[in-house]
């Protein structure tokens, strides 16, 4: 930020410096033109009264060393012409040709027609610079010819070229003045903004530890920093009461439905055989009441934790849930199957994988039919790497799909005992590891959940152990009331 302000303040400067110093030299260069070639004129005007008064009078002697203390007075050329164009007397020798082209010069011409006023014009001579200017010799109404004078421009353009070193030089100086005080004014103006954001990158990764300044900057940054103080204490005891929240439901509600359960274990035996039914319904939704609880506590520190997606092998979670659930498989008469070459290792939350898996299988196993097969496949693709969840049950339509991720939404007719919290929980530890989770229809019926992965790219190791920082865990039959 302290370079932006910087460059906008030079910016600004040089525009103000362009503004002015531009038409300064220019009306300059202009009035010392103008300056040289009124001094020119004067000068050849002089020259022609005396030359009118010695023409009239017949002193040409006269007028000879006249003309020439002025052409070495001007250091230039003064000649005079009649009114024919022929050289009468002369400051420097001419050859015959410049003679003869006396007459045909345009400002020469110009005064030997009798106009008022000077005629001037400029030219290159040897790489030198000349001011041309020539002036009537009148005496009363009679023209007698003409008086040309030349001098050089080069001191006119000296000065000129002094001049606008001089601005430029000065130019330079302001900027060197304007930059010393605005990289001074953008450190004091950026600093508590760079303060700022180093606070709210420390609040984002969930604490500050040190609030902003509220002592240096402008008056608006201060007051700025004080209300992100303000707002980041208020969001710091918010995030403590949660913690503190989520921490007492933990407790008083675990323990209360373990009790609860207990004791309609104990009640079992001695329940008639007409109730029996009432119990066992009891005994399922306190079961469901329980991951119901486990969801919400799961999802509450998610969301107050900042999840870090990191290496892991995706084969080896997938050999251990699969040998895990195998058993259970077995005894509903479901076969589970394995399928895909391996595909190394993608980004997911520690523990993520986990949990992905039980409830996908959890789901997949309650909905699925006598003697049916759930596969479990992966494969390498594109953007990463995919995992594939498919069974053989009723499946879902296309607007059951497209709520399936909804939290506490379930199916119509999806067997009890479920929460509606399982695959919200799925979609979301998918997405904190940069995934995606989609629920598609399986061929021949049934549902097929789809959960695309990013590949890990090798880093090298520091040497040192990982430690494991595991997302919050959750029971894998949560999953099962979505369907």
């Amino acid at each position: 930020m302290t370079r932006r302000l910087l460059l906008s303040y030079l910016t600004l400067a040089t525009l103000v410096l362009v503004c002015l110093e531009f038409p300064l030299g220019y009306v300059y260069t202009r009035a010392e033109r103008e300056r040289a070639t009124n001094a020119a004129t004067e000068e050849a005007e002089s020259v022609a009264d005396y030359a009118a008064l010695s023409l009239t009078y017949g002193r040409p002697g006269e007028l000879a060393e006249r003309v020439g203390v002025c052409a070495q007075r001007i250091g230039g050329r003064i000649l005079v012409v009649d009114s024919s164009g022929t050289l009468l007397v002369t400051s420097h020798p001419l050859g015959r040709d410049q003679q003869a082209a006396l007459a045909r010069r345009p400002e020469i011409a110009a005064a030997l027609l009798g106009g008022d006023g000077a005629n001037a014009r400029t030219s290159t001579i040897g790489g030198v610079q000349w001011l041309s200017v020539a002036v009537p010799v009148r005496h009363g109404a009679t023209l007698h010819g003409a008086v040309h004078l030349t001098v050089p421009t080069d001191a006119i353009a000296s000065n000129v070229h002094r001049v606008w070193l001089v601005l430029g030089l000065g130019g330079l100086g302001v900027l060197a003045v304007v930059a010393l005080a605005a990289f001074a004014l953008a450190r004091w103006i950026g600093r508590p903004i760079l303060e700022l954001e180093r606070a709210a990158r420390t609040l984002a990764g969930g604490s500050l530890t040190t609030p902003a300044s509220v002592t240096t900057g402008p008056p608006e940054v201060r007051s700025l920093a004080a209300t992100f103080n303000r707002t980041a204490a208020l969001l710091e005891h918010l995030l403590a009461s949660q913690r503190a929240f989520a921490g007492e439901v933990s407790h008083q509600l675990k323990t209360p439905l373990a009790a609860l359960r207990l004791r309609l274990d104990n009640m079992e035996p001695d329940i008639l055989p007409t109730v029996r039914g009432n119990l066992n319904a009891a005994m399922t939704e306190t079961d469901r009441l329980a991951r119901m609880v486990e969801g919400l506590l799961a999802f509450a520190l998610m969301e107050e934790t900042a999840l870090t997606p990191e290496p892991v092998d995706l084969d080896r979670v997938l050999r251990d849930r699969t040998l895990a659930w195998s058993g259970l498989y077995a005894r509903e008469g479901v076969r589970l199957v394995l399928k895909g070459n391996p595909v190394g290792t993608v980004l997911a939350v520690p523990g993520a994988l986990e949990q992905i898996l039980d409830n996908l299988l959890s789901n997949a196993l309650r909905v699925a039919p006598t003697r049916s097969v759930v596969t479990v496949s992966r494969w390498l693709s594109a953007a990463g790497a995919e995992l594939h969840v498919e069974d053989q049950g009723p499946g879902m339509t296309n607007e059951q799909r497209g709520r399936a991720f909804d939290r506490f939404w379930r199916a119509p007719g999806a067997p009890k005992g479920g929460t509606g919290l399982g695959l919200a929980i799925v979609q979301r530890l998918t997405l904190a590891g940069g995934g995606e989770a989609l629920l598609l229809p399986a061929p021949g019926g049934g549902l097929r959940a789809v959960i695309r992965l990013r590949r890990a790219t090798p880093r090298r190791s520091s040497g040192l152990p990982n430690l494991p920082r595991r997302c919050p865990a959750v029971g894998a039959g949560t999953a099962a009331g979505k369907r």
